[in-house]
């Protein structure tokens, strides 16, 4: 009988430690932020360096979204085509320049910060020097842009108003976009860089899960005394 009690102590202890683990797990958190995606005229792919080191060629398609992610896979990618044609329609080539589609998908109302709402997703065609950059060509159909001193952008058209990277509690992260790739970084660097991810237990949680593994110590060293 007395073994019983004891087996049902270690099951408890057991189911303890789960639970609080799953507590931990559950505080998990995001990265609100713009990411940078390039095209192959069909589809998005992210971008695997910022749009200041990047030189599109004519015709191609390179869009920003601004969205809460929490790791490199669920990335929300910009929700509009990378049509070329479609985009710069309006805009006749000309010598000795480029023309460069570019699509500016500001995220959904999930996404944004607290008193700020998304304006309308938009795309232009940015008609530039030959050898301009992608942020060069943003920077000629979207004003003004926010850089922070690591040179991330922060903010297109100035939105968000403030904040860059900002981590933010798991329960408002956007779900990825399952109809295509999923980025992994903002525009110029991960948020997350060198950070803490926030995906671990916290310090409340590992003190908990120690005060339950002693008392499940104590009843289970009880139990057997009393046999």
């Amino acid at each position: 009988m007395r073994g019983r009690s004891g087996t049902a102590v270690l099951l408890l202890v057991v189911g303890g430690l789960l639970a609080a683990l799953g507590a931990g797990s559950a505080q998990a958190a995001g990265y609100r932020y713009w990411s940078f995606w390039e095209s192959d005229g069909k589809s998005w792919t992210y971008a695997t360096q910022g749009p200041s080191l990047t030189r599109p060629a004519d015709g191609t398609v390179e869009g920003f979204r601004f969205a809460v992610s929490q790791d490199s896979q669920d990335a929300a990618q910009p929700r509009r085509a990378p049509d070329f044609e479609e985009i710069c329609a309006g805009t006749p080539a000309r010598e000795g320049t480029k023309r460069i589609g570019v699509v500016i998908d500001p995220g959904t109302a999930a996404d944004a910060p607290d008193g700020e709402s998304p304006p309308a997703p938009r795309a232009a065609c940015a008609q530039v020097e030959p050898d301009a950059s992608g942020a060069e060509a943003l920077a000629s159909v979207a004003t003004p842009l926010r850089y922070n001193s690591n040179a991330m952008l922060c903010a297109i058209s100035g939105y968000p108003a403030s904040g860059c990277g900002d981590q933010v509690a798991d329960d408002t992260a956007s779900q990825p976009d399952p109809s295509g790739t999923a980025g992994s970084e903002p525009a110029e660097r991960s948020p997350a860089a060198g950070d803490d991810d926030g995906s671990g237990p916290s310090a409340g949680v590992l003190v908990g899960l120690g005060a339950v593994l002693l008392l499940g110590i104590a009843a289970v060293l009880q139990a057997r005394r009393r046999r």
